[in-house]
Order: C-alpha cells, then sequence, then structure tokens
C-alpha cells in the first residue's frame, strides 16, 4: 500500500492542475481580447482628435488671415478718414516738446 501512496496522489493533482491551467489561460485570452478592444478604441480617438487638431489649425490659420486684413494699417487710415474725419497732421502742425 505505502508504494501506492504517492501515485495517488501525483495522480490527484494532474486534474486540479489541468483546471489551473486552463483558468490562466482563459483569463490570458480575455485579457488579450480586452487590451486589443482598448487599443482599437484609443487608436479611434487618437485620429478623431488629429483630425479635430488639423481642423483648428485651419481654422486657427484663417482667424490670423482674417486679423491682418482687418488691422492693415490701409483700412485703418481709410475707417479713421472716412468715420472720424482725421488726418495726418501737416508738417507745420507739428510740436515737437523736450523733456
Amino acid at each position: 500500500m505505502r508504494a501506492e501512496w504517492p501515485f495517488r496522489l501525483r495522480l490527484g493533482l494532474w486534474p486540479i492542475l489541468t483546471c489551473l491551467l486552463f483558468a490562466a489561460c482563459l483569463t490570458t485570452g480575455l485579457a488579450i481580447v480586452a487590451t486589443t478592444h482598448q487599443t482599437r478604441m484609443q487608436f479611434a480617438e487618437w485620429q478623431r482628435l488629429n483630425q479635430e487638431k488639423n481642423q483648428l489649425n485651419t481654422e486657427w490659420g484663417q482667424l490670423l488671415l482674417e486679423e491682418s486684413t482687418w488691422s492693415s494699417p490701409v483700412r485703418i487710415e481709410r475707417i479713421a478718414a472716412e468715420r472720424l474725419d482725421m488726418r495726418i497732421p501737416d508738417v507745420h502742425d507739428v510740436e515737437v516738446i523736450q523733456p
């Protein structure tokens, strides 16, 4: 009987070891699926943010162009002359004050 006892013990461990390995494989497979899904979702979000960045850069360039148009010296001088009746002073009208 003593010679059979370690052999039975080893046979009793195989089903437990097999179940543990199966559970480990199942857990690893589910982790891979979850990680792949998360990676795809983050990549889609990254692409959306890149597209939004490109649109914002285009809009920024258009706003800079519009700002340069609205603040051009020729336009400001024309509006000052038309709306406010302003003019560039003559040389005789300018006084230099020394500190």
